[in-house]
């Protein structure tokens, strides 16, 4: 019982208003403007996401920051994610902007192939993405390119592998196994 109520809990909340319902205009205006940037616009939870094709990310996210009305200013975060290694595409790059003079959030989302798992940066429209997408480099794998210091951040500079891919093995490879 506590699943099936789990589960209506879950679906209640995916169907909840938008929290930033002013938002949406705004995004229907960048749809017709540039038809080719967004491939789909994802509304669950109170949040929108964009789903933006890998080739465009730099000029969305110039577009975000830059345009009145979205104002964009502060890349809060980047993170990747492995959907498995049974999925196509398999990674996904998201980043979580916010605007601090409108006070909305909005995430794009890239989708990433196994086999190229590359994209452009973002640092020329924000500097602390170079932190962040060094981060999603190390743990997953996803090329950054043109990024200015693209190296590990977090793991030890001879580690092999990514250790948040689903298919690294749970006590890692040796020298550093736990076993």
């Amino acid at each position: 019982m506590p699943d099936i109520e789990r589960e209506q809990t879950i679906a209640e909340q995916a169907a909840s208003p938008l929290e930033y319902p002013g938002l949406l205009p705004l995004i229907e205006t960048l749809r017709q403007e540039h038809g080719d940037w967004v491939r789909d616009v994802v509304q669950a939870f109170g949040e929108i996401t964009l789903i933006v094709p890998r080739e465009q990310i730099v000029a969305v996210c110039q577009y975000m920051k830059t345009t009145a009305g979205l104002e964009f200013n502060l890349l809060a975060d980047i993170c990747g994610a492995d959907r498995g290694p049974e999925e196509e595409p398999r990674f996904e790059v998201n980043y979580h902007l916010f605007s601090t003079t409108k006070y909305h959030r909005l995430r794009l989302k890239v989708l990433l192939n196994e086999d190229d798992p590359h994209v452009q940066t973002v640092t020329s429209v924000w500097r602390t993405a170079n932190w962040h997408e060094r981060e999603t480099f190390d743990l997953l794998g996803v090329i950054f390119d043109d990024h200015p210091d693209l190296r590990r951040i977090l793991l030890p500079d001879d580690w092999q592998g990514h250790a948040l891919r689903k298919d690294f093995p749970l006590r890692g490879y040796e020298p550093y196994s736990l076993t």
